[in-house]
């Protein structure tokens, strides 16, 4: 009997590959042949898969969201049955900050996107923005529902706030990857400024 060929395990198996190198060497390191190589497969079977290295691109970044929506979901779920606003805003920002080696992993990967984003104009600007966005729409529901139950001031803009602590958040996470701070320094100024939204979190 013929083997049954798994295609998405092995497009699975050259996507990781890809996130791997743009995690250790950036992507400018990531070559359809160098990709191969750390897959343990052909050149010619990347490139079955992935006609171009867009289309590789693409897909790796479509697994990296993914594995963060999954780190998320999880530090929601341990926030509790029930999470208030606060709780859930906290548990998404704090899972993005890079304290443990998944999230560092992480990070550093979605840095590689954006400086590749910065000097290759082919590659397009909304695959490599459409995750943040939509994160940053979550964020905004959650400080509307706060607001609506009183949680945090009447003449708060949601949608303001949230841009903020998103991108408050990204700026913290750079300056642990660089070493300027660390974890658990990153972690203090986010809960400072969630303070300042929310109101002291209660004990």
């Amino acid at each position: 009997m013929p083997t049954r060929v798994d295609h998405e395990e092995r497009r699975r198996t050259i996507a990781e590959a890809l996130l791997r190198i743009a995690d250790a060497q950036g992507l400018q390191a990531a070559s359809m042949r160098a990709v191969a190589a750390e897959a343990g497969v052909s050149l010619r079977l990347v490139q079955y898969y992935f006609h171009t290295k867009q289309a590789l691109l693409l897909d790796a970044l479509e697994r990296l969201g993914a594995q963060i929506q999954g780190r998320m979901l999880s530090w929601i779920q341990a926030a509790g049955p029930s999470p208030s606003p606060r709780a859930v805003v906290t548990a998404v920002l704090g899972c993005i900050l890079p304290t443990d080696d998944e999230s560092r992993r992480i990070a550093r990967t979605y840095t590689a996107y954006y400086t590749l984003l910065l000097n290759d104009p082919d590659l397009p600007a909304h695959h490599a923005t459409a995750h943040p966005a939509g994160l940053e729409s979550f964020l905004a529901k959650q400080i509307h529902s706060a607001r609506r139950s009183g949680q945090v001031p009447a003449g708060t803009d949601p949608e303001m706030a949230a841009a903020g602590l998103l991108a408050m958040v990204n700026g913290l996470g750079q300056s642990v990857l660089a070493g300027q701070r660390t974890g658990a320094d990153a972690q203090t100024v986010l809960t400072h400024h969630l303070d300042r939204l929310f109101g002291p979190a209660a004990d």
